[in-house]
């Protein structure tokens, strides 16, 4: 299995781009919970591990494919997203085990990019 999530991730961010274009004020909302969710004691690494399990729960490949690239960039280690995918496998079983093996090869692209 694998995509390119390289790819995938300039071809989100252009198409959100232009949504933003056509509609700041989403965008800024968006922004404002995004932002007010980072702030607190659990630091960026843990925020963006807690949004990769919510990516997976919720099958959002966009969500995947971002939040794993801030997560390595934040430093989480490939066994941090592991342990982060068990949470959501517990929450979510069968459909979370599925989109985890999603997560490890958009960690392993990020990686060798």
């Amino acid at each position: 299995m694998s995509n390119d999530w390289k790819a995938y991730r300039e071809q989100l961010h252009k198409g959100v781009g232009e949504f933003a274009a056509l509609n700041p004020d989403a965008m800024r909302g968006l922004g404002t919970i995004s932002g007010a969710a980072a702030k607190g004691v659990l630091g960026p690494k843990v925020h963006e591990l807690i949004a990769l399990a919510v990516a997976v729960t919720t099958r959002c490949d966009g969500c995947i494919v971002t939040h794993t690239k801030l997560a390595a960039e934040h430093g989480a280690t490939r066994e941090e997203i592991a342990e982060a995918m068990g949470t959501a496998i517990a929450l979510n079983a069968g459909a979370a085990l599925t989109y985890t093996a999603r997560v490890l090869d958009a960690f392993d692209a990020q990686a060798n990019a």
